[in-house]
């Protein structure tokens, strides 16, 4: 149960922002699988996505509750329209090059170290437990995501024009990440910049930048998105194996 005086339509766009960023960034890291540059590599992005995937069950299954209209995790999954998630922009970037997604989940990973440590101190119990575990996965996440952020930029002259680029791409969406916890974003410089620094790879320009997903107003990019996940769901509504 929600804890007392938390206004429940509030506390459950709260857990429902949460769960689409993850849903979303679990299936664009699922589409990785057995294409990444080697088996480890492969091996390490299945279980992140794994990872993003359990944060998004845990957190649908509780925001259907909070809701109280008898949905549960998958309804709230595979049965709401494009304009209905409140993802973040930056969760339903397409893939493009390995240096693009790894671009995409270093400033979301950053980003999400800090939002789990203030979460894991929420006053509902609920949701401050889904944080705190998802906080000791988040470490891991930064570290590969930043790992392969210096290997990329400070590597060869092609990885580090790849990665240079791809940073170009994703950076516009940053901001987004800060609209509702501005006290955030403080703690994503402290994390990002060095280690852009120690790769040699120069801070985007800051112009440009997009918003709207968190009204559920998103790329088109979502919408091809949700009609692949969806798709034997809605074609078999009900059905059970």
């Amino acid at each position: 149960m929600k804890e007392a005086g938390l206004e429940p339509q509030t506390l459950f766009s709260e857990v429902l922002k949460h769960a689409d960023d993850n849903l979303i960034i679990a299936h664009r890291l699922s589409e990785w699988v057995a294409s990444t540059p080697d088996l480890e590599t492969d091996i390490a992005i299945a279980n992140i996505a794994l990872d993003h995937l359990g944060v998004a069950r845990a957190l649908l299954a509780y925001a259907a509750e909070l809701e109280g209209l008898g949905r549960n995790e998958d309804d709230l999954a595979m049965f709401r329209s494009e304009r209905e998630f409140i993802n973040l922009l930056l969760c339903e970037l397409p893939n493009g090059d390995f240096a693009q997604t790894i671009a995409r989940h270093f400033l979301f990973d950053g980003y999400q170290l800090g939002l789990w440590e203030f979460l894991s101190a929420h006053p509902d119990p609920i949701l401050a437990g889904v944080a705190g575990k998802a906080l000791m996965e988040a470490r891991y996440h930064w570290r590969f995501s930043s790992s392969w952020v210096a290997r990329l930029g400070d590597g060869t002259e092609e990885s580090h024009r790849r990665m240079e680029a791809a940073l170009g791409v994703v950076w516009r969406f940053a901001d987004e990440m800060f609209e509702d916890q501005p006290g955030l974003r403080s703690g994503w410089d402290h994390l990002v910049y060095p280690v852009l620094a120690d790769a040699n790879l120069d801070r985007p320009p800051a112009d440009d930048q997009r918003h709207g997903g968190r009204l559920g107003i998103h790329t088109e990019s979502l919408g091809h998105l949700l009609a692949e996940m969806q798709s034997v769901a809605r074609s078999h509504p009900g059905a059970r194996w």
